[in-house]
Order: structure tokens, then C-alpha cells, then sequence
């Protein structure tokens, strides 16, 4: 029998899908410290991200779309790790998943895609903060074969409380 996201589609992010995206992450940064930003986004103010993640090139955006709908239920990018030239080489990557749609291996399918999009382009390592507790993230990047290389205490304050991130990197 196939499994439940056979038929998600994955694609580049175009910029028809802004709205959904914008959603997406407010829920996450309303609900959970798997974002450090605090304060929403309106469609407007998250364009000039969509639009730093071209169809080609390091810094990608893949978006999961259910077969029957094309409803969006995650997406994955890779962005720059730092500003500065000699981090040309590095990104830094990341996941959302919609609540709905978790524990149905939509980050793997938009992973997946995503590092195969990548895999011509001159990049040297990958890197990924994972606010601590998120099991299912880490288990996400080890798969892909991230591995820990150390944690940031108490870094990031939100919800009233400070959090942990843990740092991962792979070697592209």
C-alpha cells in the first residue's frame, strides 16, 4: 500500500503562494519557539523573504502541496548562514510543516528536494538551529545526516522563558 504522502506535490515556492506561507509561519510564531521572531508578518512585509529565494541558485524555497487541494503544508529553504562574503559557501536550512500535517513525512519530502535542488550549486555546508525540546527536527536533520555540533544556552527569550538551540551541520 503506498504510504500517505505519495502524492504530496513538491515545487519551487512562486510568489502566488505568499499568503499560505505567510500563515504558515505566524501560526509558528504565535503558537511555539520553533521561531525566535515574535511579532507577525503581514503577506507584505514576508514578500521581500519569498523573493530572496529565487527558482535557482543557493537559496532555495520547495513548498508540499496536498494532491487533492494544492493547500500548502510546509515548505523548506536554504538561506545564507551570515552576510559576509566568506560565508558564500554556507546555508543555513530549515523546514515548517502546517500543524495539520505533521508525522506524514512532508519534511522529508520537502528536504529531500530541497538538497537535491541544491546539489549543483558551490556550496560547502549546510547548518540548522533547532530551539530546544524538538525531537522530531532533530530526528529530521540526523536523517539527512546533519549531526549536533553544539548548543547555544538560554539563547533566544520568548513565551516569557529562555531557550536553548541546538546547531547541526551537513556537508553538501
Amino acid at each position: 500500500m503506498p504510504s500517505e504522502h505519495t502524492e504530496v506535490q513538491v515545487r519551487p515556492g512562486v510568489e502566488g503562494d505568499l499568503d499560505a506561507l505567510t500563515a504558515l509561519y505566524n501560526h509558528y510564531v504565535l503558537e511555539t519557539a520553533i521561531t525566535f521572531d515574535t511579532a507577525i508578518f503581514t503577506p507584505g512585509e514576508r514578500r521581500p523573504w519569498l523573493l530572496s529565494h529565487p527558482e535557482d541558485g543557493p537559496h532555495r524555497l520547495m513548498v508540499a502541496t496536498a494532491p487533492d487541494t494544492q493547500r500548502i503544508l510546509g515548505y523548506s529553504t536554504s538561506s545564507p548562514f551570515r552576510m559576509k562574503p566568506a560565508y558564500a559557501t554556507s546555508v543555513e536550512t530549515t523546514v515548517y510543516v502546517a500543524p495539520d500535517a505533521g508525522r506524514r513525512g512532508v519534511g522529508t519530502l520537502l528536504y529531500k528536494a530541497l538538497f537535491e535542488a541544491l546539489a549543483g550549486e558551490d556550496l560547502h555546508r549546510a547548518y540548522a538551529g533547532i530551539a530546544l525540546p524538538n525531537e522530531a527536527s532533530a530526528r529530521l536533520h540526523e536523517h539527512f545526516g546533519f549531526r549536533h555540533v553544539g548548543t547555544y544556552r538560554e539563547v533566544g527569550r520568548k513565551f516569557g522563558r529562555y531557550w536553548d538551540v541546538a546547531w547541526y551541520e551537513k556537508p553538501l
